[in-house]
């Protein structure tokens, strides 16, 4: 658990132990609570956290809502209330070497028990829920989330940052975030970005494949592990789609804010449209690289099987050149091979010599006729 007050000029972050002295009781002067739980711990001290929440914000989580939380497989989606948004954002993450078993092998889709690349292994989706209020963001992320502890480090050594807080084109986590909105924006961009740091190992991986596949002498065994890639990747398709539809319908109730004529209010709800607009364009480049590697992975096996027919082809026409020439050899030998009694140099004492020198001067004018017609070239494959 991780709880953070955040202000314009400072963050500070509850380092008590115990529960009940860890969550803040009243909200700060300005600013807002950030409140990031592990799933288990929340499923623990649910009762604890609700009466937080009512205590902060006079309201608490929804039933339905909770549950939303609390499911490791529920898609990404958007739900809201009059008091708060609901947005559970599947994240597209590496799972580190340390990481935990159990913390994947709940998931009935675990990439661990799949054949395919190991960067595609790696890959966790498991989902990260958000429950937004106007001073109070609750995050409810996996057991021992890479993600939350990242952007909370983030967080903690960006407070020195002298960037400004109310300038939209502040990069990234650098500046302090100016609402729970703003958080939650932040830290989803921050997931999304993580699957374009894995696109080119993913890339490296599938384009060794290609090359294999496109050597019509290298005889590929991996076909096990190119289904599973490809079953991977269209599951990552979906994966998008639903994020981009959640990000989609987020975007939509940005617009149906009601905004105060404050110039500090109209700049903040335009910098939150701005870095949702930012993250619809990040999940945009993460489908259209998956769609990519599905082609090139199509268009790969068709090359290999183009490759296939082609040498095959390759093969039969040299074996038919071959046989072509050793026709009229045949012919001869069967000529001479009748058992007649009166035949034209049959007991001639050089008529067998005549004979081959006959057979071998054929042989030889149609092997150059062949080969001048590249019947028999060894071509570059």
């Amino acid at each position: 658990m991780r709880v953070f007050s955040i202000q314009s000029s400072q963050v500070q972050a509850w380092s008590a132990q115990g529960l009940d002295t860890a969550l803040p009781e009243v909200l700060p002067e300005q600013g807002f609570v950030w409140l990031a739980f592990s799933r288990s711990h929340f499923e623990r001290h649910l009762p604890a956290i609700q009466a937080s929440l009512h205590q902060l914000t006079g309201q608490s989580l929804v039933d339905l809502h909770v549950s939303d939380l609390l499911n490791g497989q529920l898609p990404s989606r958007y739900d809201f209330t009059s008091h708060y948004d609901l947005l559970v954002f599947r994240r597209l993450a590496q799972q580190s070497a340390t990481a935990p078993r159990h913390s994947t092998s709940k998931a009935p889709h675990a990439p661990s028990k799949r054949p395919g690349p190991p960067i595609l292994q790696r890959i966790d989706t498991s989902p990260v829920g958000f429950a937004v209020f106007d001073r109070v963001l609750l995050s409810v992320h996996p057991d021992d989330c890479a993600v939350r502890e990242a952007y909370a480090s983030r967080l903690l050594t960006g407070t020195g940052d002298k960037t400004p807080t109310n300038d939209p084109r502040s990069a990234g986590a650098r500046g302090i975030p100016l609402s729970p909105a703003d958080m939650m924006l932040r830290i989803v961009s921050q997931m999304v970005d993580a699957y374009l740091d894995l696109r080119r190992e993913l890339s490296r991986q599938l384009d060794h494949w290609q090359t294999e596949l496109i050597q019509p002498k290298t005889r590929f065994q991996r076909w096990d592990a190119l289904l599973q890639a490809r079953l991977a990747l269209h599951q990552l398709e979906d994966l998008c789609d639903d994020q981009r539809t959640a990000m989609l319908n987020w975007n939509e109730t940005l617009d149906d804010w009601v905004v105060s004529d404050d110039p500090v209010a109209l700049r903040e709800h335009e910098l939150l449209k701005v870095r949702c607009r930012d993250v619809l364009e990040h999940i945009d480049r993460v489908v259209n690289h998956v769609r990519r590697l599905e082609h090139n992975t199509e268009t790969a096996v068709q090359m290999h099987f183009n490759a296939q027919g082609n040498r095959t082809n390759d093969i039969m026409r040299t074996l038919t050149a071959l046989t072509a020439i050793f026709l009229p050899l045949n012919l001869i030998a069967g000529i001479f091979g009748m058992n007649f009694e009166f035949m034209p140099w049959l007991h001639t004492a050089s008529a067998f010599w005549w004979t081959l020198g006959s057979m071998g001067a054929i042989a030889l004018t149609m092997g150059l006729v062949f080969w001048r017609k590249r019947y028999l070239a060894r071509t570059g494959n």
